[in-house]
């Protein structure tokens, strides 16, 4: 089984930026000691400020899956859900 690469992109409605940068940045922060998160990067777009990025590896679909139930992504979706456009989570493939 190969390693999982993921992008998503997660837009704040304007005016909520900084509320959606910090809490992504404490996500991104209890992340990373998830097991099998072998990395996982935030990042905001210089194309399109407001827009974050996350930039993930994990071991496998099921370890992605538990990130997606965990408490600290429901937390900060339970903070700033409501400031977000529409998210969009890509699974990518190698070619």
């Amino acid at each position: 089984m190969s390693d999982l690469h993921v992008v998503a992109t997660i837009p704040a409605k304007p005016g909520f930026e900084k509320e959606v940068g910090d809490a992504l940045a404490e996500l991104a922060v209890a992340t990373r000691d998830e097991p099998g998160c072998i990395s996982y990067d935030l990042y905001e777009s210089q194309a399109e400020p407001g827009t974050f990025v996350t930039v993930e590896l994990w071991k496998a679909q099921s370890d992605l899956d538990a990130h997606m139930a965990s408490p600290h992504l429901t937390a900060a979706m339970g903070k700033v859900g409501e400031h977000l456009g529409a998210l969009k989570i890509h699974p990518l493939t190698a070619k």
